[in-house]
């Protein structure tokens, strides 16, 4: 797969995520897989917090849509193959 392709297939979620981390362009896609790779554990972070009542619920809400706009941006990005980081969560770096 080419870096635009492997790029795009890791904001898709995890599955896709490992899809393109195994069969893509590692090197070349590596700084957007690291930026799914963080966003979906940020998802997944929101997730836990909302199962807390009332303010797990607000505070999961709102970092919840957070991501989705960070999602946005960051398919956006890797469809113009900019690399540019994902604000407050884009200089975390899981995979070097």
């Amino acid at each position: 797969m080419s870096t635009k392709v492997t790029a795009i297939l890791s904001y898709f979620g995890l599955i896709f995520w490992v899809v393109a981390f195994v069969a893509g362009d590692k090197e070349g896609a590596k700084f957007w897989l690291n930026q799914s790779l963080v966003l979906t554990l940020c998802s997944v972070a929101m997730s836990i917090i909302a199962a807390i009542p009332i303010v797990g619920w607000i505070v999961g809400g709102i970092g919840s849509i957070a991501v989705l706009v960070f999602w946005v941006m960051g398919l956006i990005c890797a469809i113009q193959e900019e690399e540019k980081p994902l604000p407050l969560i884009g200089g975390i770096e899981i995979l070097k």
